[in-house]
């Protein structure tokens, strides 16, 4: 292009720019570069069941964000890259450095379990992305990342409860039922299960503090087939109180062994595997009665920041797309979605990564599970929120419900029954 061509296409923008603005139109700018936003899951693996509402939720929310998000008077489109961890931590780590260092994405958010949460915050905590979680303990977290509350993390943020809730929970629902006071905890070799106990802030020492006893078989490793070792341990200690964490298929195998070897105890209360309706379906009459935390249901009294629905309307429409019962961790995953787009539009500037965490930590939101706020959090990391007890039993619309039995660390939801014995 010469000189003469150059002068033209300047006075044509020139005119152009000046009849737009006589016209009360517009003037012609260039498209603010999008927002990217990495969602990490466990969509396949032996924990999918915890990703199994996140497309639903995702999907969602592309399409409330089909025409950008507002932040400091610009509206900016939103890349929305989900990314399945498979749930295995190598992979989560690999996708989460591809998304920082490839993608270049201006947010974080892994989701469920930490064997994909972990991971993809230590990768953000190492590269200085903010990052945004939930669906862990607080415990296994902050602490099994090397947390120490002396020294937070400067990156990375989450919200979600904590062991001394459900503990409180637990114990909630056993003093409910007459039992011996003896309880058998079946852990799993993961972090969970090593968080979960821990000798100082585990089950092990607040149980005994409430007046009960315990035996603790050697952790077995995910997706054994063989419980005998834990269940003869059992019966010989008479125990009639079963808690641990375990995944889905792990108990019910072990409940078939128990069957089995002709051991009953009074009282199942499981982290992680009776939390869906699908994985207490696949055990049949064996998961009926057995009792878990609850963290989210449709009859919570929260309604949704973005969308304004109740937790009800959620659940319904779920079900009516999905074809399935509502889960526990889809109130969760449209939450982070609530918290993450909150806190980028108070940023002032979403590119901005200081900006965006800063305003992670300031948060201060109603949300379809409650509110989250990481002021007067245990550790500066972590918001904490309500958690719940829940048995399952016979259901009408669905073959099975979960019921709440104990409102004891949270009244958000009244108790509808007292745990019965199994």
């Amino acid at each position: 292009m010469n000189d003469t061509q150059t002068i033209r296409r300047r006075l044509l923008l020139q005119g152009a720019t000046a009849a737009a603005a006589t016209l009360g139109l517009p003037a012609a700018r260039a498209a603010e570069r999008p927002i990217k936003i990495g969602y990490v899951s466990p969509l396949t693996g032996p924990y999918a069941l915890f990703g199994e509402a996140d497309r639903y939720v995702t999907d969602q929310v592309r399409a409330l964000l089909k025409n950008g998000l507002h932040v400091g008077g610009k509206t900016y489109p939103v890349d929305i890259l989900v990314r399945d961890s498979q749930s295995n931590p190598n992979k989560a780590a690999e996708l989460a450095g591809n998304l920082i260092l490839k993608d270049k994405v201006d947010l974080m958010l892994p989701s469920c379990t930490s064997e994909t949460v972990n991971p993809v915050a230590d990768q953000c905590e190492l590269n200085g992305v903010p990052c945004l979680s939930t669906v862990q303990p607080w415990q296994s977290y902050f602490f099994s990342r090397g947390g120490k509350p002396e020294k937070p993390f400067e990156w990375t943020f989450h919200f979600f409860w904590g062991l001394e809730d459900i503990i409180a929970g637990f114990i909630g629902m056993w003093n409910s039922v007459p039992t011996n006071m003896k309880i058998g905890f079946l852990f799993e070799r993961s972090t969970d299960g090593e968080a979960w106990g821990n000798k100082e802030f585990g089950f092990p020492p607040a149980v005994t503090k409430a007046g009960y006893t315990f035996v603790t078989p050697p952790y077995f490793q995910p997706m054994t087939a063989d419980f005998s070792p834990q269940i003869t341990e059992f019966k010989n200690a008479g125990v009639d109180i079963i808690a641990g964490i375990t995944l889905p298929q792990d108990l019910k195998n072990f409940m078939a062994q128990c069957a089995q070897q002709g051991y009953k105890p009074k009282i199942v209360t499981v982290g992680k595997a009776l939390l869906f309706p699908s994985a207490v379906g696949a055990m049949g009459d064996l998961g009926l009665g057995m009792s878990t935390e609850v963290w989210w249901t449709s009859a919570f009294p929260f309604k949704s920041s973005l969308t304004g629905e109740t937790s009800a309307k959620l659940a319904a429409d779920y079900e009516a797309t999905a074809k399935k019962q509502w889960t526990q961790p889809l109130g969760y995953s449209h939450a982070l979605w609530e918290v993450a787009l909150d806190a980028l539009k108070r940023s002032g500037n979403p590119h901005d990564r200081k900006a965006v965490r800063d305003a992670i930590l300031s948060t201060q939101l109603q949300t379809l599970v409650g509110p989250v706020s990481w002021k007067g959090g245990p550790v500066k990391n972590i918001a904490k929120t309500a958690v719940l007890g829940g048995q399952w039993v016979r259901g009408g619309k669905f073959k099975y419900d979960l019921v709440i039995v104990d409102n004891t660390t949270a009244k958000v939801v009244p108790a509808a029954a007292k745990l019965k014995p199994l």
